[in-house]
Order: C-alpha cells, then structure tokens, then sequence
C-alpha cells in the first residue's frame, strides 16, 4: 500500500496526538469524519499504525536513571542469540533491546531508580543473561531531546 499525502498527514497528528477524536482529526486532515476513520482502520490494519501507547513521564514513575548497556556474547550461533533475546526481554527494567553492527552485540537501554537500584538490576537480571561475555554500562546524564515520532 502507498502512502498519500493526507496518509501522511493523518500518522503525523496521530503520532503526537494518540487521543485525538475522529472528529478534530476529520478537521485537521481536510476530510469528512467517516472518510477519516475508514482511512484511520486502513493504516491500522495494514500495519502502518502498530498500536496506541500512553507515554509515562519517567520521573513521575521513580525511573529517572537511564542506562545503556553495551553487551558482547560469547558466541553468534543462532541458538547464543535466540537464548539470550529470550531472556532479555523477560526483565522490566529494559525498555529496548537492539542487536548492532559494530563492537557490541546487543545495545540495552534500562531505566532505574539511581545507581543503586541500577546495581540491584545488573545483579539480579543483566548478569544472569546467557551467552554473555562483556557488558559496558554507560549512564545518560541528560536527556536532550526524545521523541517518538518517526518522520512521515
């Protein structure tokens, strides 16, 4: 499916305004209500749209500590890999899990009360994960800017 411009311009409003209704999105995109929500139901079940989320402000929930944790398995077989994902995504704390081109394997990103509770996940969680040879922890001192958007 081919995207067209008022496509765009409907995943450009819902990107940063998930909770809009049909009727102001109508509105903002030039088109009827009902055209709007057939199109709305096409970019969802063609996948475009993956879901609707509500963002938690980080703070607010007592997870101001974000970490990112360079990892490096011992091995590349397709199993050291599988057994390792499994596990990764089996601990809370991980927001994202990405496997990377370059020094490391898998680059983590965790969120955390502070350091100690940090050490309290690496302890109990990162440090049991299969396959793991190295793992580099990097903590972020300020968030310069973060979205979620991906431009349309």
């Amino acid at each position: 499916m081919q995207l067209d411009a008022t496509d765009r311009r409907i995943l450009t409003v819902l990107q940063k305004e998930g909770r809009i209704s049909n009727a102001t999105l109508s509105e903002r995109v030039n088109l009827s209500p009902s055209a709007c929500h057939r199109r709305v139901q096409r970019l969802e079940e063609e996948g475009f749209i993956a879901g609707y989320v509500a963002l938690l402000d980080a703070r607010k929930m007592a997870r101001p500590t974000v970490v990112f944790v360079e990892i490096t398995l011992s091995g590349q077989a397709d199993e050291v890999l599988a057994a390792f994902e499994s596990a990764v995504q089996k601990i809370p704390d991980v927001l994202e899990c990405h496997l990377m081109a370059g020094t490391a394997d898998y680059l983590l990103k965790v969120v955390a009360q502070d350091t100690e509770d940090f050490a309290r996940i690496h302890r109990q969680h990162l440090a049991r994960l299969p396959g793991v040879q190295q793992m580099h922890s990097s903590f972020a001192l300020k968030t310069v800017f973060r979205t979620t958007a991906i431009p349309v």
